[in-house]
């Protein structure tokens, strides 16, 4: 099936993003409190990029976490940085998301991923334009997220496929343009496209000929 250029850009399953770049290539394991710590700055910046996109400061992410400013740039030592863990963090969510439905329907399965695709695409809009400004639209990172997401997709479309319930003629890039878009739609909330999303998902499935 073919692959979609500029379509959910972004990096791997597990990539290394640069905010552990500091460490080194073996960076020592967390402390509890410094765990936590890391996670609390990334849900703030991921609610703050959202809200605010790139007017958010990261004093006021900092603030949100409840964390010093120090603490912040010793987990992240530059705003892109935090950026791309953010971002980075967003796609593993939604491929391990993938893995959580192994056991349900394909369709119910496949329905489920494209449902959680909804929160990456908020996420993606709150920061791509600026990580592209920073690191361009080729970087690896952007490279990476994308056949991240593929690889995990794709196998949810097969499968629904195989079960008989989705139209052989479907290709996974297709969906993912057409999910894309409805994801843009202006001044829509995220209910409101997820209503959208299931008419639209409903045409994938097989019609019998008469």
């Amino acid at each position: 099936m073919g692959r979609a250029s500029g379509v959910a850009s972004a990096a791997p399953a597990a990539p290394a993003a640069s905010a552990d770049a500091a460490d080194g290539p073996c960076p020592r394991p967390l402390r509890a409190d410094a765990k936590r710590n890391r996670q609390q700055l990334m849900d703030a910046a991921r609610a703050a990029f959202t809200e605010r996109g790139a007017e958010a400061s990261l004093e006021d992410i900092a603030r949100r976490a409840q964390v010093g400013v120090g603490t912040l740039y010793r987990h992240f030592p530059t705003r892109q940085a935090l950026l791309e863990a953010v971002y980075v963090d967003e796609v593993e969510a939604l491929c391990t998301s993938a893995e959580g439905s192994a056991d349900a329907e394909p369709w119910d399965a496949m329905v489920a991923w494209f449902d959680r695709f909804v929160d990456y695409v908020a996420t993606k809009k709150a920061l791509v334009d600026e990580m592209m400004a920073s690191v361009g639209k080729d970087a690896p990172v952007f490279r990476a997220c994308h056949d991240a997401i593929f690889a995990a997709g794709e196998p949810l479309v097969a499968r629904a496929q195989a079960d008989g319930t989705v139209r052989a003629d479907v290709e996974f890039v297709d969906v993912i343009r057409m999910v894309s878009g409805l994801c843009m739609i202006k001044n829509a909330s995220p209910e409101e496209i997820r209503r959208v999303l299931r008419m639209a998902l409903d045409g994938l499935r097989f019609q019998p000929t008469a």
